[in-house]
């Protein structure tokens, strides 16, 4: 596969140190690509699953090294901490091996845009004022990805694609909807009131570029459930790869992604 190149890459919600992650996609995503500009909005690392029972398996380490070796090489590197890595909220302001750490950024575009990058979780009322229940949901969560992953399993032993039922429940689930639309919402009132273009966010595991009036909100996604990556290419064109899908792959030998934003219009696909 040929190397990707963008001049930017927003990844979120790694949740490295669960069980229940796609770390592999991930580091094969970090292998076959490169960019100026490289973000980590959040939940990278699952610093509460680890607190709970120590997982780390060696395609971690190789993730992490591929990282730092990215900030080395010249990448701009910076990690924006969430709620479930918030530990890393007490470096805000630091550079650690390469890697800058930020509470948030404001992003210019090549086309000339501002978009304000936050993982989501200040948003989230259950997380920032009932974490004893965010806790709770974090372990049902795990146990409906359990169900997925051996799930997923068996399709892989039928020679089926991967498939994401915790994905799929949550985008039928009427309460799981409505908490999305709710919560993008409250996140596009806060880029209106902060006079930007848009928003970069990550948090609730759902992939989206959305034009909502004035303001164009992207959603990064997750690597727990879809594997998807947020992309800038040298002109400003944002746009969301799903790995798992075969349309990355061809991407990588000379095509367009589809679902491109340039200037809050959908670009064209050829």
């Amino acid at each position: 596969m040929k190397s990707m190149y963008f001049r930017s890459i927003w990844l979120s919600d790694a949740h490295l140190g669960s069980r229940n992650v796609n770390s592999s996609y991930l580091f094969e995503f970090l292998q076959n690509t490169d960019s100026e500009y490289l973000y980590l909005v959040g939940d990278i690392i699952d610093f509460w699953q680890l607190k709970k029972k120590f997982y780390w398996p060696r395609i971690n380490n190789r993730i992490v090294r591929n990282v730092l070796r990215k900030a080395r090489s010249g990448t701009k590197v910076i990690y924006i901490p969430g709620n479930h890595d918030d530990i890393v909220r007490q470096f805000v302001g630091k550079k650690l091996r390469g890697v800058s750490i930020a509470a948030e950024v404001i992003h210019n575009t090549a086309d000339g845009r501002r978009f304000l990058v936050t993982h989501g979780d200040e948003f989230d009322c259950v997380v920032q004022n009932n974490r004893w229940l965010a806790e709770l949901g974090s372990f049902a969560y795990e146990i409906l990805l359990a169900v997925s992953a051996l799930y997923n399993r068996l399709r892989l032993k039928m020679g089926l694609s991967y498939w994401s039922l915790s994905a799929f429940l949550k985008h039928k689930v009427k309460e799981a909807v409505n908490f999305m639309g709710s919560f993008e919402k409250v996140v596009i009132a806060e880029a209106s009131r902060r006079k930007v273009d848009g928003l970069i966010c990550g948090h609730i595991h759902y992939a989206a570029i959305k034009q909502m009036d004035h303001i164009t909100y992207n959603n990064i996604g997750d690597w727990v459930e879809s594997c998807t990556a947020l992309t800038e290419t040298a002109d400003g064109c944002l746009s969301i790869i799903t790995w798992t899908e075969k349309c990355a792959l061809s991407t990588a030998e000379g095509e367009i992604y589809a679902d491109c934003y340039r200037n809050g219009r959908l670009a064209p696909t050829s």
